[in-house]
């Protein structure tokens, strides 16, 4: 199977998941000796999570730019093209890449059936983009690689990689617990499952029985683990676009940063990217200027993302990261009125988010609508959790979405939040009707 374009590549990775089954670490580990063992060309920062994995990535990815060095980041999801989940410090990669990148794969997918001696091999969805973007970002030359996982740790496709030069495991809270556990210790323990022997961790340390679990990983292991607490970083002023805060570092002491954002839980993901670059060797090597300039320069959608004046996108889609939209939106100076634009996946625990939103009393309104995804949560069943929320349901996104601008006054506020499709669709619509 080779591709001649690039929507021809898109559209036969998106019919994956129709007809193949998740494999193991050790085949993925196979594939990649098949395509040359890239991964051992780079150095591989690998990250894990429940939230905030992404935001984590690309705070390293835009540091280590500003210091000169060449920078890929594997990501997902993404919210409108697939080419998102693959960037280096250019930008996206090109049309190009990704074919190329395809081909190179595909190419080499009967060798991998049979030195494997399974004749009905073939990667899954995200195992394949997964293996696309090794062997585009060593072609591309790039010397460290943000590795973000998909879904857990222990079993994910991106722990292949057997010698990444740091690990770090973001804020965990109750997500895919059909997959990884229904306790914070279990789920924690999956995340945990990246650690490896000589190479250091670094933790978001706000769950004592997730901490718990990693620092007895890590003394298993023998190696270091750095956590990161809230109070290791102070807010200094928050505006509707930006917040300023201090925290401590090894090489500069007490630093003043400011993020571009009003995400307040932005904070905690750039000072655990701060101590993973005070962990990296080539850390040391980094201004404290490059440090600054990389936080503030960091954008990453569908995080409290401004997509229009008093318009706000956040992929908020679990029980914590609801809450921490809610802090967010709390301290948004809104003079008028909120309204709320929400869908979720069936698999999330949607009654427990809107849950948060309905005790949280800031909305005015709500319009729930289904998310154009075979695993949408219907309207109907999203409306019934609104309780205590005056709740209208859309035919679409696309009619909710028009719906509340066209009734939005100049001082009020909507925020669309519950799923990262949520986002991707809204973005998409923007996005058709500018090139209109």
């Amino acid at each position: 199977m080779s591709a001649d374009s690039y929507r021809k590549a898109e559209r036969y990775i998106l019919g994956l998941p129709k007809f193949t089954k998740k494999n193991s670490v050790e085949d993925t580990g196979n594939f990649l000796k098949i395509l040359g063992s890239p991964e051992e060309e780079m150095k591989i920062i690998h990250v894990a999570g429940t939230n905030g994995k992404g935001s984590v990535c690309a705070y390293l990815c835009s540091m280590l730019a500003r210091g000169g060095f060449a920078v890929g980041m594997f990501t997902s999801p993404h919210l409108v093209d697939m080419r998102e989940r693959f960037r280096t410090d250019k930008g996206l990669v090109t049309e190009e890449q990704f074919v190329w990148g395809f081909d190179y794969v595909m190419g080499r997918l009967e060798k991998m059936r049979s030195l494997s001696g399974k004749p009905d091999y073939h990667p899954t969805f995200f195992e394949l983009l997964f293996l696309m973007g090794m062997v585009i970002f060593r072609k591309e030359g790039v010397e460290y690689l943000i590795l973000e996982t998909g879904m857990g740790g222990r079993l994910d496709a991106t722990n292949a990689v057997k010698s990444p030069v740091l690990t770090a495991i973001t804020s965990i809270g109750y997500d895919h617990m059909e997959y990884l556990g229904d306790t914070i210790e279990k789920i924690a323990g999956e995340k945990a499952g990246i650690l490896k022997a000589g190479v250091p961790v670094v933790f978001c340390d706000k769950r004592k029985e997730a901490s718990l679990v990693i620092e007895e990983r890590a003394k298993t292991l023998g190696i270091k683990a750095v956590g990161i607490k809230e109070g290791d970083f102070l807010y200094n002023k928050l505006t509707k676009k930006s917040i300023d805060f201090f925290m401590h570092t090894r090489y500069y002491g007490y630093i003043r940063l400011k993020l571009e954002t009003d995400a307040l839980y932005q904070a905690e993901n750039a000072a655990l990217a701060v101590r993973c670059m005070e962990e990296l060797q080539d850390g040391a090597k980094m201004k404290r200027e490059q440090i600054e300039e990389g936080l503030r320069g960091m954008s990453w959608e569908g995080r409290m993302e401004e997509i229009l004046p008093g318009v706000y996108v956040d992929g908020a889609h679990n029980e914590d990261g609801i809450q921490a939209f809610v802090r967010s939106v709390e301290a948004d100076g809104c003079k008028g009125r909120r309204y709320l634009l929400f869908s979720a996946v069936e698999d999330k625990n949607y009654g427990g988010m809107i849950n948060i939103l309905n005790r949280c009393e800031l909305f005015n309104e709500a319009v729930v609508a289904g998310i154009h995804s075979i695993r949408g949560a219907g309207a109907k069943t999203l409306e019934r959790h609104f309780q205590r929320m005056k709740c209208g349901i859309a035919e679409d996104t696309a009619q909710a979405f028009y719906g509340l601008l066209a009734r939005k006054q100049e001082e009020d506020f909507i925020y669309i939040v519950g799923s990262l499709y949520l986002a991707g669709e809204v973005k998409a619509l923007l996005r058709r009707k500018s090139d209109d």
